[in-house]
């Protein structure tokens, strides 16, 4: 670097100083000047009176030119070493998943950018704002978790005038089972790098987060679809309550949380969720098809299913990643396409409640219009 330094230097001074003057160096110039006779007049003694003057410029033009030299050639240089100490910091702060703990092991078609034990819960937190293969993980859940408590305050904060208390219950199930959700996610994605015991202790809690969502995603379809049928739906609020109690013991397994069961995870949820579609084909069987989508919002629902079982499939199987391990490393891999979905599917399912519960109080009335004749027989469904 410094004989590199030098040489671009000497090319640039031997460019600026002119000629005659380049075997000319300022220790010459300076001894020949204190050399000089200073009696001597330099207009009557000196047989060359230009030759000192010219010397002299050419020092302090010599001492110009290197000054500007060395600040030019000094901020390029200031920069390459700060972009080394940059890329040294980037270097040390993510690591190779062959570097990996064992405990930290988990997709191995991620080669690259993976974040060593930080057993510290301020350097877990601060690397939110880092870039590694956690970094989409988080921010896709942090702002969706923002997301719904925003819009869970200013739903119950509206007046009883325009938003009865009993729909701000029914509707606050599933904004507590999306927020919980969501924010054990986050926490898990952040701090699953601080040591074996918060990584499966948080790894816990973002499964029982996913029951706790699929409970109250239900909670108001069985209410609004089952508006007139208090015994349908305490039954099936009891079967579906059981399956999320079973799913939540299950996750606090150690074992499940490994990446051994991934596989299991995916289709112990899939199911979870299957079963929780079970009221919505009761619904369309009792009402008919026709009404389950004019009235009842079903074509939401099965909007939602889809996103989360593409989600969960992406996630099982690992793809994209698997495809190309090493492409997907920071962007695009599968448990951020499955974050996304499952964010999407989350909204997507707020506004079909919403549909259904506006069309429960303006289509559906009181329980005798639900159960008139205007709907649709099983007989004709099965015909």
């Amino acid at each position: 670097m410094d004989c590199s330094y030098k040489k671009i230097k000497d090319q640039l001074l031997s460019d600026i100083i002119p000629v005659n003057d380049r075997d000319l160096n300022e220790q010459t110039i300076r001894q020949r000047l204190l050399t000089r006779p200073r009696s001597e007049p330099s207009f009557s003694i000196d047989p060359e009176p230009n030759n000192y003057q010219r010397h002299l410029s050419a020092s302090n033009l010599y001492d110009q030119a290197d000054d500007l030299i060395d600040t030019v050639l000094e901020v390029p240089t200031k920069c390459v070493e700060q972009a080394k100490e940059v890329g040294k910091r980037v270097v040390q702060y993510v690591v190779d998943h062959s570097h990996l703990p064992q405990w930290l092991l988990d997709n191995e078609f991620l080669i690259s950018g993976h974040r060593p034990p930080m057993p510290s819960f301020k350097k877990c937190f601060a690397s939110i704002f880092r870039l590694h293969t956690e970094t989409v993980n988080i921010w896709t859940h942090l702002l969706g978790t923002l997301f719904f408590i925003i819009t869970a305050i200013y739903f119950i904060s509206r007046p009883s005038s325009e938003v009865h208390i009993e729909k701000k219950l029914i509707f606050g199930a599933f904004f507590l089972g999306a927020i919980l959700c969501l924010l054990c996610s986050t926490l898990y994605h952040t701090l699953y790098c601080h040591s074996p015991k918060i990584s499966k202790f948080f790894s816990k809690l973002d499964y029982c987060g996913i029951a706790f969502l699929i409970i109250g995603s239900i909670i108001p379809l069985l209410y609004y679809q089952f508006y007139c049928e208090f015994g349908t739906k305490v039954a099936y609020l009891t079967f579906i309550g059981v399956l999320g109690i079973g799913c939540i013991v299950v996750s606090m397994w150690d074992k499940f949380s490994s990446a051994h069961y991934r596989i299991y995870r995916a289709l112990l949820f899939i199911t979870f969720g299957v079963f929780g579609f079970i009221p919505s084909c009761h619904y369309m069987i009792q009402f008919g098809v026709e009404h389950a989508f004019k009235v009842g919002a079903i074509q939401y629902l099965l909007l939602v299913a889809a996103l989360y079982l593409i989600g969960a499939c992406l996630y099982a199987a690992r793809i994209p990643e698997r495809l190309a391990p090493g492409l997907f490393d920071i962007w695009f891999q599968s448990h951020q396409l499955f974050h996304v979905f499952v964010v999407v599917a989350a909204c997507v399912h707020y506004y079909g409640i919403c549909v259904l519960s506006h069309n429960q109080t303006t289509v559906f009335g009181d329980c005798r219009n639900i159960l008139s004749s205007n709907t649709v027989p099983i007989a004709s469904i099965i015909s």
